[in-house]
């Protein structure tokens, strides 16, 4: 596997002249998989999960009784109430799921990278170490597969579960970052972009538009980084706020917290709400961001946010529908009640 600290040269396989420039994406997939690398691809797989001990902890927006403000950390109404949840233990993996492990998952399974998508989808799908981006049926059917090859109940998480990790075992921590707040450098902001504040503990516009130079992509402050580029929250999760909305395997409902089971909700039981935002489709539901900033905030660990489950949204005029990818990414849980050793 790749070291999440470079970039493999063998994966750049092509400049990106500009956005309407849509690369063959034939040429990522290297060769076939041998069970040799199946192995080693599980192997790492399990070092990556870190064991999320269960218990009991308030869900929802807890600013007015316990931020330090007392000021609701959410506009919608959808985080509320706060209510009491109590999840068994289970394993998350420590990082969204790269285009690498992504890839892998397409070749061992005879599949190409999807041909639907727009220019700068193909191009961010070059960097093995960061996110894969995807629909929640393909994000689905990657846990799916994983728990086929390793004989362990691996599965998307449920809203509960991504809550619960990204606020550290359910702490009071506002952002999934290394110490609950957002940090940067006190650079000014100027006309110049490569002059600005740089993310310290979560990503800025900077840090974002420097990547997409360095890769020669056209996605500006839309570029997704590295999973492991900041700080991990004190659970040991890397971007749980930051670089992609993550999918979990919840319907959404906007008062599902009104009565939600205490012990292990799994969202409602059957597909619930459809608006103009999902694309009048049946929703299912997004945490974390796509791109949060110092200097703006977002990514807040109890925001909801929901779209059609395809990754379609309303088009223009008569365009149709807009497949819109490149902010959605996934990360995998074991729902197990033992810690995952890396080898059997």
């Amino acid at each position: 596997m790749t070291n999440l600290k470079s970039v493999t040269p063998a994966f750049l396989l092509f400049a990106v002249a500009g956005c309407e420039q849509i690369p063959d994406s034939s040429n990522i997939f290297l060769k076939e998989i041998s069970s040799l690398e199946l192995q080693d691809f599980i192997r790492e797989i399990r070092s990556n999960l870190v064991f999320v001990r269960g218990g009991e902890f308030l869900m929802g927006d807890y600013g007015v009784q316990h931020g330090p403000e007392r000021l609701p950390y959410d506009s919608d109404k959808d985080s509320k109430p706060l209510h009491e949840v109590e999840l068994s233990n289970y394993s998350i993996n420590k990082y969204k799921i790269t285009n690498e492990e992504f890839q892998l998952y397409l070749k061992s399974n005879d599949l190409e990278l999807r041909q639907d998508a727009n220019s700068d989808f193909y191009a961010i799908s070059t960097a093995p170490t960061t996110p894969a981006h995807m629909d929640w049926f393909e994000a689905d059917k990657y846990c799916s597969w994983l728990a086929n090859v390793s004989n362990l109940p691996f599965g998307l998480p449920t809203e509960a579960q991504w809550e619960y990790a990204a606020r550290s075992r359910g702490q009071f921590l506002m952002v999934a970052t290394d110490d609950g707040t957002y940090k940067a450098t006190n650079d000014a902001v100027t006309e110049d972009w490569e002059d600005g504040p740089k993310g310290i503990n979560i990503s800025s516009s900077w840090d974002r538009k420097l990547f997409a130079k360095e890769m020669g992509w056209k996605t500006d402050t839309f570029t997704p980084l590295p999973v492991d580029r900041f700080p991990p929250n004190p659970l040991g999760l890397y971007a749980m706020s930051d670089n992609g909305y993550e999918w979990v395997t919840d319907w959404y409902d906007p008062d599902y917290y009104q009565y939600s089971p205490l012990k292990d909700p799994q969202g409602p039981s059957t597909p619930t709400y459809k608006d103009p935002r999902s694309n009048n489709k049946y929703a299912k539901v997004l945490r974390g961001k796509s791109f949060a900033d110092p200097s703006w905030g977002g990514g807040v660990n109890v925001h909801r946010n929901y779209k059609s489950p395809d990754g379609t949204e309303p088009g223009f005029s008569n365009l149709g529908d807009l497949l819109i990818l490149t902010n959605k990414t996934a990360r995998c849980v074991v729902n197990s009640p033992h810690p995952i050793k890396i080898t059997d």
